[in-house]
């Protein structure tokens, strides 16, 4: 088994960012330091933008699962 987590760890990274990236940024700059920025209005995930949500953090859990595992298991 510890021989496959590094292949599952690559797998699992690149599906990371893949849905990191397809995700939409509702926050501007000026939000991330702070700033009220120009749109204060709440917003919902809806349909395959949730799901997508949803799964990021499914593979954000798993990534690190493996990566406990191979920590543990030592290579």
């Amino acid at each position: 088994m510890a021989h496959i987590l590094p292949y599952i760890q690559v797998v699992l990274a690149l599906l990371l960012i893949g849905s990191v990236l397809m995700q939409r940024s509702e926050a501007g700059l000026g939000s991330a330091f702070g700033g009220d920025g120009m749109s204060s209005q709440r917003y919902t995930r809806r349909g395959f933008e949730k799901t997508l949500f949803t799964g990021t953090i499914v593979i954000a859990v798993l990534f690190a699962v493996a990566t406990f595992a191979s920590l543990f298991l030592g290579r």
